[in-house]
């Protein structure tokens, strides 16, 4: 199956796209985008911009989200990130924001868009890709979660040396395989107003995943 990928990307999971998981959430997706045109999120060509906008070679940092917001206008295709022309910023990222301010990193003046994060080695992914308009996990269970644990499987098993910050219990589950020993994995609470308290304010993962870029001789990220 032809999927538009980035090259990289297409090579370590090439195989995906030929299982029968993978073609039937094809044709699922495009069924859904049929069906309720302008109600899908993000856009079809956005779909994969999180690997887009980060090739795998170039992957430093691995920032898990759920799915995409389900509300018109914010999802891009970047866990957390929305388009820069959206305000009020979605609450669980106005919380990223005040951790990273919290941390002593300026974010005066920032619209959502988290886009200069991926193209500094950040993968902005979420587990499910797509979602409809106001119906939070409507496309969980569909395949998305096979695909998005082979990326994790992929980054596990060919590098080293890479960050994973994980927010809640649905990241940490998912990236429980990571080899903790070759690889730095952060967690804490989710960004959400109901979880920040405890303990996502305060967590200095932006800090901390910097230090470590630093100490194996890779350039920090500009938050």
């Amino acid at each position: 199956m032809d999927v538009k990928i980035e090259s990289s990307w297409k090579e370590v999971l090439g195989n995906q796209f030929e299982l029968p998981y993978f073609k039937a959430l094809t044709e699922f997706v495009k069924e859904e985008y049929r069906r309720s045109p302008g109600a899908i999120f993000p856009k079809g060509n956005e779909i994969f911009r999180a690997f887009d906008a980060c090739p795998f070679d170039q992957v430093k940092i691995v920032i898990l989200g759920q799915d995409p917001y389900p509300t018109k206008g914010h999802a891009h295709g970047l866990c957390f990130s929305v388009d820069q022309s959206v305000q009020p910023l979605p609450k669980s990222l106005k919380n990223i924001y005040k951790e990273l301010e919290q941390e002593g990193i300026d974010t005066n003046g920032r619209n959502g868009d988290l886009s200069a994060w991926s193209g500094q080695g950040v993968l902005l992914l979420n587990a499910v890709l797509t979602v409809q308009e106001g119906m939070p996990a409507s496309h969980a269970g569909k395949g998305w979660e096979i695909f998005t644990d082979a990326v994790i499987n992929a980054l596990n098993e060919r590098k080293e040396g890479v960050v994973y910050m994980l927010w809640g219990s649905k990241a940490q589950q998912k990236a429980m395989s990571v080899d903790k020993v070759r690889n730095l994995v952060l967690q804490s609470p989710h960004p959400s107003p109901l979880s920040a308290h405890r303990g996502f304010f305060g967590c200095n993962h932006f800090t901390m995943a910097n230090e470590y870029l630093n100490s194996i001789g890779k350039s920090p990220i500009i938050w």
